[in-house]
């Protein structure tokens, strides 16, 4: 991806993509908000000089109506594969609660892992920490005793972030018998783990437990932006789940493995986020008298940087969103 301006690019797709969303915001009506939000992304990445193949999205062809895995997309140019979610946190939306975010990857062809839409466990951590200050298959107050001391903290300074589920109910309890603070989300657990990168302003030390595969792929991007740590490994939780992953071609033996965050990203990716609904981490859409203001970070790999940009557009309801966001 020789073309710098990819990550400035990259951006403005999920921007539109956050404002399409954001119009709907608080309405109830998650198929309306995730149809104007997945038909908006998809359009915006065709506008762009890349041969882009779909890798990790929104489902598989005839399931939804664009982002479908294999799906190609943009003007010809940098062969890249995609990585896309129109909206995380799909109920936030629909009920204007926080954390909802646009996200979108483009890496080298052949350079993300290429998962089904099933579950993941998952840990994640933020840089500037020692290589494998946590393991996947470490008891949680082993992990939460070291993450602690490389931080020169006790456990009950660290916060973790889990998905509020019945089946993290046993994880929520050795959290909690070790000492360490709880931070439970409802869903978007991409979010959560990219806060992991920034805990002096979210918070949020370390991210434990399962969610969607394709997310933890995404958020994978994130934190090879930032120089963070992950380790995840796929999870069955139905036979739908196994004939899914074995679809994808994803062997029984392969589907057990620990995967490292170098096994889910590799070489050079552009990374981005637009909040919708607003949180610690990125500020809501904001509409008010034909303006549009966003707020986005962008990532690259290649170079380390992590741009954080509010922009303001002058786009009312009449406006065209793509014509103002690319022109």
């Amino acid at each position: 991806m020789p073309d710098r301006s990819l990550t400035l690019e990259v951006a403005r797709v999920t921007e539109a993509a956050a404002i399409a969303a954001a119009r709907m915001r608080g309405l109830g009506d998650e198929h309306r908000a995730h149809e104007a939000a997945v038909q908006t992304m998809a359009r915006a990445f065709d506008l762009l000089h890349i041969d882009g193949h779909v890798v990790v999205g929104e489902g598989e062809e005839g399931q939804v109506s664009a982002l479908w895995l294999d799906q190609a997309l943009g003007q010809g140019g940098a062969p890249v594969d995609i990585a896309c979610t129109a909206i995380e946190g799909l109920t936030r939306v629909a009920k204007d609660l926080p954390e909802a975010l646009s996200v979108a990857a483009l890496a080298e062809r052949d350079a993300l892992l290429r998962v089904p839409r099933v579950y993941m466990e998952k840990i994640a951590v933020g840089p500037g920490l020692p290589d494998g200050v946590v393991d996947l298959d470490s008891p949680v107050a082993e992990n939460l005793g070291r993450l602690a001391e490389a931080k020169g903290v006790g456990i009950a300074d660290l916060t973790v972030c889990v998905l509020d589920r019945p089946r993290h109910a046993g994880l929520i309890g050795e959290i909690r018998a070790a000492g360490a603070r709880l931070r439970l989300i409802s869903d978007g657990d991409i979010a959560g783990i990219i806060h992991t990168t920034n805990p002096a302003e979210t918070g949020i030390d370390i991210y434990m437990g399962s969610g969607g595969a394709p997310q933890g792929v995404l958020a994978a991007a994130a934190l090879a932006c930032t120089g963070g740590q992950m380790q995840a490994r796929l999870l069955a939780r139905s036979d739908d789940h196994v004939r899914a992953i074995r679809r994808a071609g994803i062997s029984d033996a392969e589907m057990r493995r620990k995967l490292t965050l170098a096994d889910m990203v590799r070489g050079d990716v552009i990374f981005a986020a637009t909040g919708i609904t607003g949180g610690s981490l990125l500020s809501r859409v904001h509409f008010s008298n034909g303006v549009v203001r966003t707020h986005t970070l962008s990532m690259r790999a290649s170079t380390g940087t992590v741009r954080e940009s509010r922009v303001l557009r002058r786009l009312d309801d009449t406006s065209d969103l793509l014509h103002g966001i690319f022109n």
